[in-house]
């Protein structure tokens, strides 16, 4: 009985601590500034010896407040991400950033950032945004937003951003709860993927013909970040 009340607390401990585990660790010391040079691969990156850390560790001349070309794909949108590939400072803190500009009828289409919850910002103009359940529900929630609106899109879920306007672009701030949150739009992944997913894979799983599946495959898959 001893035993298996042991087991029986273990288990408990498991299911209680996981979803801190989930994330990104939290920081030992003060801070760790992510040494991108260092041989040693762990999960995330070694700390810089304290000796060598400088202020600009800490800094990023980001520009955030110009816009950003929305020209340069087809979905008319421009994601400028600061993370800790760019800020090393950021390395172990859980937190990273992103300006997002979207032309007239622009669109941040749908994704999923595997790593982070999503708080986002509405600073010029109007947003349609929603995010999906998982399965089984796949419960669609959606909002309008105006300029000081804030929406918060949950970790790992099926999320968009969409500009109504035919004629004013809008711009947000999103703050996310990792140094490196990773994004995953569903198109590209899907149709896009290197090498690509066998058409007969793909045909099933949507319930089309094959050749609207190569139609899809064919097609130059862009990306919006940078």
């Amino acid at each position: 009985m001893a035993s298996f009340n042991f087991l029986l607390l273990t288990i408990l401990a498991a299911l209680i601590t996981s979803p801190a585990m989930a994330s990104d660790p939290s920081p030992l010391q003060d801070f760790c500034v992510a040494d991108k040079d260092s041989p040693v691969r762990v999960n995330g990156f070694p700390c810089k010896d304290i000796k060598d850390v400088k202020v600009d560790d800490f800094f990023l001349a980001a520009n955030l407040d110009k816009p950003m070309d929305t020209t340069l794909n087809k979905v008319k949108s421009n994601v400028t991400l600061v993370n800790v590939m760019k800020l090393p400072g950021l390395n172990t803190l859980g937190i990273s950033m992103a300006r997002i500009d979207y032309a007239p009828q622009g669109q941040n289409p749908p994704h999923t950032h595997p790593r982070a919850t999503e708080i986002l910002t509405v600073l010029e103009g109007s947003l349609y945004v929603g995010f999906v359940t998982s399965n089984p529900d796949n419960k669609f929630f959606s909002k309008m937003l105006n300029k000081g609106d804030v929406f918060v899109f949950p970790q790992g879920l099926i999320h968009f951003q969409f500009n109504p306007s035919h004629d004013k672009p809008a711009v947000a701030i999103a703050a996310l709860s990792s140094q490196n949150p990773g994004a995953i739009t569903i198109a590209n992944a899907v149709f896009g993927s290197k090498p690509p997913i066998a058409d007969d894979v793909l045909a099933k799983a949507f319930q089309v013909d094959k050749n609207v599946i190569d139609w899809l495959q064919a097609q130059f898959w862009e990306n919006n970040h940078n």
